[in-house]
């Protein structure tokens, strides 16, 4: 049996974790190195100047969810005087558009949060867990076709800072992005990992780079060296539910993903799934009635809020009166942003979900580091009111929910994704799949996903007519995709089965891969 697996979304950022694992390390030594590589490996997705979570569950201990998601700043700079620019991205079928500048710029976490992870979980030291990261930086990047089409697509965004376009640039045409199979070297990076190894969280937060990005806000921007010196990792207790016969460990509030995620699958509860075929009409349509009144609730809240008893009752009440509705009662017949994720587990049962987000990047590089700074507080759905009207000195609130489910055979699964508003949906269809449909989890990771969002239904194909005519009875104008697509989001997903065997899934939309460590 392996000693370890590892889903994520690049070959390389599986690697690290492979890597220190079999020199020694556990799970947590592997999610360690897998994010500092993810920087180098998923830029676009990753950077430590972002924020994340990592929910962790040492062997024979509770889980634990590592908060080191970013902080609004104590006190917001004048409107005026913010550099705060709005970006329109194509991606195809639609345009979006983003905001950066430094003014977008959150207190960061993620230096914080790989060195408390580190210090309190980890066996091996710090530098020996960035090696991996530090190599890879000083030799460049291998460019993938996946990657290449991510930074295709923000393009617009990387080009508004030369120093964020050199991170991503051609070495041998700096005025080009760099294609599939060249290498990019990061020497400021390799560099910056090397000084973390050996002065830790410090540096960032209450030492020379932390006055030097206080500095440069002071020209457009709203961090200062007190909300750097103040940053915390923060340790909280799972969210827990039972749901059918499993238990679910979810990433608590003040991020909201885990109990936008607890209250969809209460309402799921009220129907049973049992017996019912995947991608039939009941239950897509059981699905998206349930997205739908979450999608209710959310809009419902401001940022950070978890919906309290009462509003919870509430739209229980009201899918339950849908599903009536609909013939789809219980008991009743059936007709009816930038992330990456990376999960582990070890054979001495220690399990690792980690997610990590940068947004798309304030287009704000670090002088002599290679960290790009995260534009969270340019985030539409974390704005909540409207751009810079933001509570002061909290942390953001976030969909990211790296997710840990114990099964009633023993087993667990560990999963989470990225995708920015289509997270919830798609940790919902991987649970739903494994826990009512009972499929193998590489099946429930790959399986055609559905997202419902503004009251537009958007579904992988393929479906079937008989389930798209019952679709578009309830939702005007479903849209099918033409393929699966990034835009579902990315459940990198382990997991170990009741006999103690550790199995793996790589999300394809976001170039996943599955690495096992003899």
């Amino acid at each position: 049996m392996p000693r370890a697996i590892i889903a994520a979304g690049h070959p390389d950022t599986a690697a690290a974790a492979a890597t220190v694992i079999a020199d020694g390390g556990n799970a947590f030594d592997g999610a360690v190195a897998a994010l500092a590589m993810a920087c180098v490996a998923e830029p676009v997705l990753a950077s430590l100047g972002g924020g994340g979570f990592l929910h962790a569950r040492p062997a024979g201990e509770a889980p634990v969810v590592y908060d080191f998601f970013t902080q609004t700043p104590k006190r917001k700079a004048p409107d005026a005087t913010l550099d705060f620019r709005s970006v329109r991205v194509d991606f195809g079928d639609a345009t979006q558009e983003f905001h950066i500048g430094r003014g977008s710029m959150a207190t960061p976490g993620a230096v914080a949060g790989l060195c408390a992870v580190q210090d309190e979980l980890c066996r091996l030291p710090l530098g020996k867990l960035l090696a991996p990261a530090r190599r890879l930086a000083e030799q460049g990047v291998e460019i993938n076709a996946f990657q290449h089409g991510i930074a295709r697509i923000v393009e617009p965004i990387l080009r508004a800072d030369a120093a964020v376009l050199a991170l991503h640039a051609s070495p041998a045409d700096p005025s080009r992005l760099a294609a599939v199979g060249e290498r990019v070297p990061w020497p400021d990076f390799a560099a910056a990992l090397a000084q973390i190894a050996q002065a830790g969280p410090a540096l960032l937060h209450d030492g020379p780079w932390a006055e030097r990005l206080a500095a440069d806000c002071r020209a457009g921007g709203h961090l200062t060296t007190t909300d750097l010196a103040d940053y915390r990792v923060e340790r909280r207790a799972p969210l827990g539910l039972d749901y059918r016969d499993a238990r679910l460990h979810l990433n608590p509030p003040p991020s909201v993903g885990g109990a936008l995620l607890a209250l969809t699958l209460e309402l799921l509860a009220e129907a049973s799934l049992r017996g019912i075929a995947f991608g039939t009409p009941p239950h897509r349509l059981l699905l998206a009635e349930a997205m739908a009144a979450t999608g209710e609730l959310r809009a419902l809240l401001a940022p950070g809020r978890a919906p309290d008893d009462a509003l919870r009752a509430t739209h229980r009440g009201r899918f339950a009166t849908r599903l009536r509705a609909l013939g789809l009662g219980a008991g009743g017949p059936l007709f009816r942003r930038g992330t990456t994720q990376i999960s582990i587990a070890d054979a001495d049962g220690n399990l690792a979900s980690l997610t990590l987000s940068n947004g798309e990047g304030a287009d704000y590089v670090l002088p002599g580091t290679g960290i790009v700074i995260n534009n969270m507080l340019g985030e539409a759905d974390l704005a909540g009111g409207g751009f810079h009207r933001w509570p002061e000195d909290t942390r953001l609130g976030s969909m990211m929910c790296p997710t840990l489910v114990a099964h009633a055979d023993g087993g667990w699964t560990i999963t989470g994704s990225s995708g920015s508003n289509r997270i919830r949906s798609a940790i919902l269809q991987v649970l739903v799949n494994r826990i009512d449909l009972g499929l193998p989890l590489d099946e429930a990771v790959a399986a055609p996903r559905i997202h419902l969002e503004d009251g537009v239904l958007s579904l992988e194909p393929p479906v079937a007519e008989e389930t798209l005519a019952a679709l578009a009875a309830r939702w005007r104008s479903p849209h099918v995709w033409r393929a699966q697509n990034v835009f579902f989001g990315g459940a990198h997903s382990v997991g170990i089965d009741a006999a103690g065997h550790l199995h793996g899934a790589g999300d394809g939309r976001r170039g996943g891969v599955v690495r096992a460590v003899p």
